[in-house]
This record gives structure tokens, C-alpha cells and sequence, in this order.
């Protein structure tokens, strides 16, 4: 077995204080081709915007890229980590890989990933549905031993399943397991994943995400409390890997970094808990909840594209569109909540991202 690649002690430092990681989006032309020059632009831009990590290879990045038709798995990934290397950052910055299937199909993305030199996996479980939850962990386990992993709770409506409290404490157990992903769109289940690892003995090696669209700021103000063996114990979700913040990610960064600034205060001002409605209210704009979420993956093209960071709002699928008014939706979040938006960053660097 080869030695697991870990990470560095000061990523691993930047992971626990709390990063803002975007899931990476897939620029295409219009006749469905990759668009290189946008695709590394948004990876310009999210190192510009001060993110901590991109998420590739992940569902903003379209699962169709694994369809031998396509065949673009590789090919993103690789153009993703070229920009990043030549960037030549100062701060601790995450690759995070997106690996999905059954287990030899995650071995060979894992494989994939750490060639590229990426320094995590962000596993899915979606679409195995079948599994059992013994299943779900001897695949889990394989793959940690390969690279870290960040585990992936994935609400129901997009292809999860619910997951044991059970399951979930020993997931946390698993070696090589760095930080888990919570996604499910549900108070219970996710306080489920916050309470099992606060239970396991690997506790303070694990870092909470939010991928909770619906409730980002109150995710990451939260401290959860349990009594575990006469002992109370606090975790907090300290950083979140979200499609949402795929746009607007300067804006997101700040975001953070002002909740990071206010954790230490016991009190907490109302107007942190409106900014949460405002901050969903976009989300419901990009994500489309109102139609199942049919145009989760066009609407966040539509804002990049409307900054100039994409040319329209193409997906491999070309039944993946925006729904009816979903653009008048994201009208009126500019109108609305105009302070959310990143544009004026993002039209002063535009030019230097699309260069070649």
C-alpha cells in the first residue's frame, strides 16, 4: 500500500481555522466545447478573491465530465492545478478533487487526482444509494488510504441518502478522513454528522463544512455543545465548500472572515441572522429550490456570465437551463441585495484573468 499524501501542517492549520473553498464550474462555448480561457479564468479568480481551495471535478463542474463522450475529468482537473501552481501562492491553499462512483471507479479518479497533485478528495456518495452503510465505509476507508478525505453528506433531492448517527461516528473513525462536507439541507441530519464526530476519539483532527445553501451564516456562527461521557464538547462548522460561493467569492471571503472576527463575541446582533435570509434568498436565486433545483448549475453561470467570467450559460446536458424567471429571480437579487455581489472586483481584474 503506498503511503497516504497528507497535508501540510499549515493547510492542515488553514483547514480548521476555516477556508472559503468554491466548487468549480465547467466553462463551455456554445457548441457544448470546454472553454479553456474562461475555465482558467474562474480559477484566477477565485485565487484573486482570496479563496482557500477550489473543489473540482464536483457537481458545479457537471458529473457529465466522467462520460467517456466527453471524457474531461482529467483534462479539468489538470488546467485547475496548472493555474494554481503557476500562481505561486504564499498561503496555504486546498486542490480538493471531486471523486464519485463505486469503488473502483473512485480508486482511479483518486488516482487521477494524486498525480495531479491534488491534496484531498471530496468523496460523494451519490448514487449509490443501494449500499449499505458497511459498504459505504469500506469504500470510504479505501480511498482515505490512498489521500485525505473531505466525506460528503448529499441531500436526498440531488441523489444522497439519509446516513445513520451510527454511520456517521464511524466514518469519523476512519483514518485519513480530514473534514466532512455537510450538505443536507436538514437541521437534524445535520446535527447528526456534528454530534458523531464530536463522539469519535479523532474529534479534533476532523474540520466541519457547511454545504448547507439554505443556512450558510448560521452554520458557520453555531457552536454545537454534547455531553460526551460526562464531558461537554464544542465544535464548530468553521468554513464552507459550497457551489454558492462559486460567485460572488470575494464578497464570500470577506463574509468569513467577519464571522471569524465576531466568533469570540457571546453575543450574537440580530442583524447576523437577517443577513442569513439575505444570503439564502441569493441562494434560492442561483440554486432554484422553487423547480427541484433544475437550474442550480446554469443559474450560477448565469451571474458568472453576466460578470463577463463565462459566455453564457451552456452545460454539458442541454437539457440543464435556467427555469422560467429564474433570471428575474437574479435580477432582483442584485436589486435587492446589492451589497452581496462582488462585480466592481471582479470588472477591475477580468481583463488579466482572460489573458492568455
Amino acid at each position: 500500500m503506498t503511503q497516504r499524501r497528507e497535508l501540510s501542517n499549515e493547510q492542515r492549520i488553514a483547514l480548521h481555522e476555516g477556508l472559503v473553498i468554491p466548487a468549480h464550474p465547467l466553462a463551455l462555448t456554445a457548441d457544448r466545447q470546454l472553454d479553456e480561457q474562461s475555465q482558467r479564468a474562474l480559477t484566477r479568480y477565485y485565487m484573486a478573491a482570496g479563496s482557500g481551495g477550489i473543489a473540482v471535478g464536483v457537481h458545479s463542474t457537471q458529473f457529465e465530465i466522467r462520460d467517456p463522450k466527453y471524457n474531461l475529468y482529467e483534462k479539468v482537473l489538470r488546467m485547475a492545478a496548472e493555474e494554481v501552481d503557476r500562481a505561486g501562492l504564499t498561503r496555504p491553499f486546498i486542490k480538493v478533487a471531486g471523486i464519485c462512483g463505486p469503488t473502483e471507479q473512485a480508486e482511479k479518479e483518486t488516482d487521477i487526482a494524486i498525480s495531479l497533485g491534488y491534496d484531498a478528495a471530496l468523496l460523494s456518495m451519490g448514487g449509490l444509494s443501494g449500499w449499505t452503510e458497511a459498504q459505504i465505509l469500506e469504500r470510504t476507508a479505501r480511498i482515505a488510504e490512498k489521500m485525505p478525505v473531505i466525506g460528503f453528506y448529499l441531500q436526498p433531492s440531488v441523489g444522497g441518502k439519509v446516513y445513520s448517527f451510527d454511520f456517521w461516528k464511524q466514518f469519523a473513525n476512519i483514518p485519513g478522513i480530514v473534514a466532512i462536507k455537510m450538505a443536507p439541507f436538514n437541521r437534524y441530519q445535520t446535527i447528526d454528522v456534528v454530534r458523531a464526530v464530536c463522539y469519535s476519539e479523532r474529534r479534533d483532527e476532523i474540520a466541519l463544512y457547511t454545504g448547507n445553501d439554505d443556512n450558510i451564516i448560521t452554520d458557520l456562527l453555531t457552536v454545537y455543545k454534547f455531553q460526551v461521557a460526562g464531558k461537554s464538547i464544542e465544535k464548530r462548522i468553521v468554513g464552507g465548500l459550497l457551489g454558492h460561493w462559486a460567485v460572488w467569492t470575494q464578497k464570500a471571503v470577506e463574509l468569513l472572515d467577519e464571522i471569524k472576527g465576531i466568533r469570540m463575541n457571546p453575543t450574537l446582533a440580530s442583524e447576523w441572522l437577517t443577513r442569513n435570509i439575505e444570503v439564502t434568498e441569493a441562494n434560492a436565486a442561483f440554486f432554484d429550490p422553487a423547480n427541484g433545483f433544475a437550474g442550480c448549475i446554469p443559474g450560477i453561470h448565469e451571474v458568472l456570465r453576466r460578470q463577463g467570467l463565462m459566455k453564457g450559460t451552456w452545460c454539458l446536458n442541454p437539457h440543464e437551463e435556467l427555469s422560467p424567471g429564474q433570471s428575474e429571480e437574479i435580477d432582483r437579487m442584485y436589486n435587492d441585495y446589492p451589497h452581496l455581489n462582488d462585480d466592481a472586483f471582479v470588472k477591475a481584474n477580468l481583463s488579466n484573468w482572460l489573458a492568455e
